[in-house]
């Protein structure tokens, strides 16, 4: 699968050919494949999630991989203007918030602003893509860094690239930088694109501010997404913790790219999140909060002391009728029972022998603290979703 873009597949992707001769590639992404699928059944209109395994020809490192998890939320169609824009957005902030993984924020740019102020600037209009490969090394190198890549290796004059300078250092709160941008006599208004761009703008940042979710957004002239297909609105997610593994979200707006694998565009615009860098977060947070990674959402272990595995098919459903995490074990010698738990870290067991049996009760044991407690076997659901709900005894 060639994909058409020949900058990434030199890049990142390694081909070979199959007995038939034809070309062949590991999947780079979520988002072609889903424009392909698009062009290829005709669909005019389509919103949609997708989580699957992508590949990259990438020197793995912290954050980085060669076959990762993506998970991809995308809307194809005509609608309101800046209404899908809007909705991607809100569904990535919303979904980091759940996570629960701390301070993130969300750095976001348009296309048509970007190509704006590079024309503002000078740059021939064939080297648009070229500089803006550059400009998205800023969140890696300094400017004095990209500044001498675009001077000494892609022909720009020292004029420009310092002009550039001065616009990629803007950056701040949404309606506020768009208010400075669209001020009297900015140069951004005299330029055609640039002037559709800020439009666009105003109507997302009013519609995010109505959502309560603008505050997670920082408006960055300096962010340009290194893709290609990018028509429009462009952002990505980045943690502001410790832990640092590059972008945990990234997308933007693509309205040509559905039209490259058929007979009609169709405008879109997706965001994807990288699973492993938010897991990458996640399990650092918990290591600085001395919490152990749990292998198994188990809250409790049904423990039979025996080989009546009725008994422990009785008990085990009551538990999973009362919506409980449970599993069960049959076996007379009652260590394997804890080290089963243990192993797994899972809270609570219910030890049921011949004993508990005959005297209609069942111990209680909190795997943590090493205490049990006999309880009467018909409080036994009770008493765990006290337990489990954080109640004191």
């Amino acid at each position: 699968m060639d994909y058409s873009f020949r900058g990434l597949r030199a890049k990142y992707f390694d081909m070979t050919k199959k007995q038939g001769g034809e070309l062949c590639s590991l999947r780079y992404d979520l988002t072609v494949p889903f424009a392909r699928y698009v062009a290829m059944n005709g669909i005019t209109s389509f919103k949609r999630y997708h989580i699957a395994k992508v590949y990259r020809r990438d020197n793995p490192s912290k954050g980085r991989y060669r076959e990762f998890y993506q998970c991809d939320f995308d809307i194809a169609g005509q609608y309101e203007t800046m209404g899908p824009d809007f909705e991607v957005i809100k569904v990535m902030t919303e979904l980091l918030d759940e996570l629960s993984i701390g301070d993130y924020e969300v750095k976001l740019n348009h296309r048509k602003l970007l190509d704006g102020m590079l024309d503002i600037c000078g740059v021939p209009p064939e080297k648009f893509r070229t500089i803006c490969s550059s400009i998205d090394k800023l969140d890696k190198q300094s400017f004095e860094q990209i500044r001498k890549e675009m001077v000494e290796e892609k022909g720009l004059t020292v004029e420009i690239a310092d002009k550039i300078g001065t616009f990629v250092k803007e950056r701040g709160p949404p309606l506020e930088l768009l208010s400075k941008l669209k001020q009297e006599g900015s140069q951004f208004l005299e330029n055609k694109g640039s002037l559709v761009a800020l439009n666009e703008l105003q109507i997302l940042f009013e519609a995010l501010a109505a959502s309560k979710c603008i505050d997670k957004v920082i408006f960055d002239l300096s962010l340009a997404r290194g893709l290609d297909y990018y028509t429009g609105v462009i952002f990505e997610a980045v943690f502001k913790g410790a832990t640092q593994v590059g972008s945990i979200a990234a997308g933007g707006r693509y309205d040509n790219l559905i039209g490259m694998f058929g007979t009609k565009q169709v405008p879109a615009v997706g965001v994807s999140l990288g699973i492993e860098r938010v897991f990458t977060i996640m399990e650092q947070l918990q290591k600085d909060q001395n919490q152990a990674t749990r292998a198994t959402k188990t809250q409790v272990l049904v423990s039979i002391l025996g080989d009546d595995l009725s008994l422990a098919a009785k008990v085990v459903s009551e538990l999973w009728s009362a919506r409980l995490k449970a599993e069960y074990m049959v076996n007379k010698r009652v260590m394997k029972h804890i080290e089963r738990a243990k192993s797994s870290r899972i809270p609570w067991m219910v030890i049921v022998g011949e004993r508990e049996l005959n005297d209609g009760i069942v111990k209680l044991k909190d795997v943590e603290a090493a205490k049990e407690e006999e309880i009467p076997r018909d409080r036994l659901v009770e008493e765990l979703q006290r337990r489990l709900n954080g109640l004191s005894a």
